[in-house]
């Protein structure tokens, strides 16, 4: 079966961590939410949702990282600069790059990824104000979701959609993307 885990963190942005999660799952991708760095059950997220995670980072053992076919971090700057300095989510994120497999980032979660070294010279995207921050190391886009290799990036909460069936098309297939989108009303352009 096809993993992903995607990261969640007290500021992370609700909709780009929940929307990717339900679509994933739709898509029978089996996905674990884990929390980074919560001193509750729960994280409190960007626009003040109490999210719980599946289970804390900090209990995800390293010799199980390699099952995992995508790791994922949403934006919202509080929630995206946690993933960007907590030193076993970079070495996650380092890991499942050097192995090919996917990794994407959403809104401010692609300072994660500069901060892995995740892609240098790539194209990539984000939300606009980091641009500045970010066009030194990429080859910066300003499309709604960019693929280059096995770097996925999207820029907000309003092409999370777009991001998460990309994200299945990726893993699962376009067929799978398709039928979801179908499903769930989207345009059948992906």
């Amino acid at each position: 079966m096809v993993s992903a885990l995607v990261f969640l963190a007290n500021g992370s942005e609700e909709m780009e961590l929940t929307i990717v999660v339900d679509v994933l799952r739709r898509a029978n991708i089996e996905v674990t939410v884990a929390g980074v760095d919560l001193t509750t059950d729960h994280a409190l997220c960007s626009r003040g949702m109490k999210i719980v995670p599946d289970i804390l980072f900090e209990n995800v053992q390293e010799n199980e990282w390699s099952k995992y076919d995508v790791a994922i971090v949403p934006g919202g700057l509080k929630g995206a600069q946690t993933c960007r300095d907590h030193p076993r989510v970079q070495k996650l994120l380092t890991q499942l790059d050097e192995q090919k497999k996917w990794v994407a980032f959403i809104c401010a979660g692609t300072i994660a990824a500069k901060a892995a070294r995740i892609g240098q010279g790539r194209s990539a995207t984000s939300y606009p104000a980091f641009k500045d921050e970010l066009a030194d190391f990429y080859n910066y886009s300003d499309d709604r979701v960019v693929v280059d290799g096995n770097l996925v990036t999207s820029r907000s909460p309003g092409t999370t959609f777009l991001f998460a069936l990309t994200l299945v098309s990726k893993l699962v297939g376009d067929e799978m993307a398709s039928e979801l989108s179908r499903e769930m009303l989207m345009s059948a352009n992906l």
